[in-house]
């Protein structure tokens, strides 16, 4: 069977619109995320070897390579959040007939949870280096294309918006608390150095369109 990256995206849209669980939000997240690292090497792309953008040319080699190595791992999330959702369900589904099989099953529950916090949370991480990414691109890059350094900023944001909303039902829903709110305090810090950058990156490409 094929991975979700390697399908066209008819076909994507149609399974993430079906009753199936999976995919679901988290890999809609994922691949968000990868569409705005994509953006960003696309604004690297039409900036390196330009004559008249030979000044920035090693600052801009220098972010394609980040920015490719962040579309390669998100689009690994896409996956990823998919396993790890299936995993979540099989723990739920173990037997619970007795009073060892409901011991065994919480205890099963509760160790992949712990998996499925963390999957969300190092996409959103990642969604969060791409918004960083952003700012060097909307400065240095081509300004033919600096509107679409903007949606690779917006398209990032919104990656890790719905990848925290995946962190919170999760670690919500662990009996190890002092796991969950570390999770949630590591979280807490990156949403807010996202929040506030995020608006100033995109007031920034707004003034200069």
């Amino acid at each position: 069977m094929s991975e979700i990256k390697d399908q066209p995206i008819q076909q994507f849209l149609d399974e993430l619109a079906s009753k199936s669980a999976t995919p679901g939000g988290g890999s809609a997240a994922a691949i968000m995320g990868a569409q705005g690292a994509a953006l960003i090497s696309m604004v690297c792309n039409l900036t390196i070897g330009k004559p008249k953008f030979a000044e920035v040319e090693a600052d801009m080699q220098t972010l394609l390579a980040q920015a490719e190595a962040l579309r390669q791992q998100l689009t690994d999330f896409i996956q990823a959040d998919i396993e790890v959702f299936n995993r979540v369900m099989a723990a739920y589904g173990l037997p619970k007939e007795t009073d060892e099989d409901k011991t065994a099953r919480s205890a099963a529950i509760q160790e992949v949870l712990k998996d499925a916090t963390d999957v969300p949370l190092d996409c959103a991480k990642a969604c969060a280096k791409v918004i960083t990414l952003s700012q060097i691109a909307a400065d240095k890059g081509n300004p033919n294309v600096i509107s679409d350094a903007g949606a690779g900023l917006m398209a990032a944001y919104g990656g890790l918006k719905i990848a925290a909303l995946n962190v919170y039902i999760n670690a919500g829903s662990l009996k190890d608390r002092e796991f969950a709110d570390a999770k949630l305090a590591e979280l807490a810090a990156i949403m807010q150095d996202a929040e506030t950058s995020t608006e100033t990156i995109y007031q920034a490409i707004k003034a200069k369109l």
